[in-house]
């Protein structure tokens, strides 16, 4: 069985030569979808072999669909560029597809923030749907939150292993991040009409720094969780005042 990676970029330089090293081994395909980078991503992404395609960016969900649809494998693994399969993920990937037990296969994906690797705050194990038969399934959601999901709703298989996510190099990173998935949040919200008065703003940032710290163990992974937790409640925060000036917005 042939196996297509697919992987959307936007000026990886940081993350690209890693994710591509990870799985130029054994696939039979790397497709790389590029919304016009400015980097060293497309030289990066050739040294490898990967077919190169740029096209315009009309969010994430769109462009990893459209990722799919340039695939010729008959199985598909779909990750980003700052993810890796680790040595026993990868190994069971190869193992999956030549087995074809189900049309999908889900993994553990384990998260780097700022050189610690994260076991709580909800982030572990974090498990995806990413490796696919051709045609079998669809990106869905509402942007930045894209989720891959299987057409039929067939069952799907287990892979032993973690798919590593480098996520944040810095704290100023993550709160870059937050601004840019709380543009593109709130914008969805807007366009479904949602609106949110502040006293449940309010509530829901609570809400959010007690399930990430206290529900889901944050405290056990030390200060990254309680940075992690503190960020993810400000995001929350972000999401939700950028809404509300979206209204506010003559």
């Amino acid at each position: 069985m042939k196996l297509s990676v697919a992987i959307i970029t936007y000026n990886e330089e940081r993350n690209i030569r890693r994710c591509l090293s990870s799985v130029a081994k054994w696939a039979d395909e790397i497709v790389v979808v590029d919304s016009f980078s400015t980097d060293q991503t497309r030289a990066i992404c050739e040294e490898f072999g990967a077919r190169f395609i740029q096209h315009p960016f009309e969010g994430h969900i769109q462009q990893k669909n459209y990722a799919l649809q340039q695939c010729n494998g008959q199985w598909i693994l779909s990750i980003d560029a700052d993810e890796a399969p680790d040595e026993k993920l990868a190994s069971s990937i190869q193992q999956a597809i030549t087995e074809c037990s189900f049309g999908g296969y889900r993994m553990n994906r384990l998260t780097n923030y700022c050189g610690q690797w994260v076991h709580h705050c909800g982030w572990y194990p974090d498990t995806k749907l990413r490796l696919v038969q051709n045609g079998k399934a669809a990106w869905q959601g509402v942007n930045p939150h894209d989720r891959l999901e299987m057409l039929d709703r067939s069952t799907t298989g287990w892979l032993n292993g973690d798919l590593l996510h480098y996520s944040y190099y810095t704290r100023e990173d993550h709160l870059r991040q937050i601004e840019y998935f709380g543009n593109i949040a709130s914008k969805a919200l807007y366009d479904q009409g949602k609106k949110v008065g502040w006293p449940l703003v309010c509530v829901k940032v609570m809400v959010q720094f007690i399930k990430s710290f206290i529900i889901k163990s944050g405290w056990r992974d030390g200060r990254t969780g309680w940075n992690i937790s503190t960020l993810s409640a400000y995001a929350t925060w972000r999401k939700y005042t950028k809404l509300k000036a979206l209204w506010n917005t003559p």
